[in-house]
């Protein structure tokens, strides 16, 4: 495999999850250093190519600010943030919670904005810094019980469109990524009778993000691309 990100520093948080592990293992083969970040505890050691930032409360500026500081000491610099942490649930309004509305926005929108906050100082010395955010394909119309969801997901596409616009002279590009439902054990146990094989693969939606933090992609910037599969 070509090693395109041979010297080249990314941030994924959320990386305990069914994307963020595939990723960093596409990320690795082509011979990116990692900063594998979540909030549970992840069983991997740190390495002379990968820092692990187990305990990581994203929705905290002062963890995040943390992170910089740990980044900027192993590694010295960054290339790359994948905002990975996220979250779902389905809650109709009438006989739902408005706290579910509060909690998305904090797992989906707060996430991506202080670590992109805290991150962008490291960023800015990179000569091609990349920020991708995970969006969804829900982002544009919200079905049944979805609505906080796909607000939550609308705002971190409205966040990379102003943030696109903010470092376009910066030398960073901004984009999200839209994906449709995708091929995880989870979604295939909440939904045995769908056609899983019409779901986008984390290999899938992972390949575009890589694409995204490829040097091949300097001159697109403030986009949100739908991966959807065959929904």
């Amino acid at each position: 495999m070509t090693q395109s990100l041979s010297r080249r520093v990314v941030a994924i948080t959320g990386a305990l999850g069914n994307l963020g592990e595939t990723l960093a293992d596409m990320a690795a083969a082509q011979g990116a250093d990692l900063v594998l970040i979540d909030q549970a505890t992840i069983a991997l050691p740190s390495s002379h190519n990968r820092l692990v930032l187990s305990g990581v409360d994203l929705a905290s500026l002062a963890d995040c600010q943390e992170i910089a500081r740990q980044i900027n000491r192993y590694f010295g610099r960054l290339d790359a943030l994948v905002n990975g942490a996220g979250g779902y649930a389905w809650e109709p309004l009438l006989g739902g919670t408005i706290d579910a509305w509060d909690r998305l926005y904090t797992l989906n929108l707060r996430t991506a904005l202080n670590a992109s906050k805290t991150l962008l100082p490291l960023l800015l010395q990179s000569s091609a810094g990349r920020i991708v955010n995970i969006g969804a394909s829900m982002a544009a119309k919200a079905g049944l019980g979805m609505g906080a969801y796909a607000a939550s997901k609308s705002s971190v596409l409205r966040l990379t469109e102003s943030l696109a616009e903010e470092l376009k002279d910066m030398s960073i590009t901004v984009n999200a990524v839209l994906p449709s439902i995708l091929d995880t054990p989870q979604n295939r146990e909440a939904m045995p009778d769908a056609e899983h094989q019409r779901w986008v693969t984390p290999a899938q939606l992972a390949a575009v993000i890589l694409f995204l933090i490829s040097e091949q992609a300097s001159a697109v910037t403030g986009t949100g691309i739908p991966v959807i599969g065959r929904m």
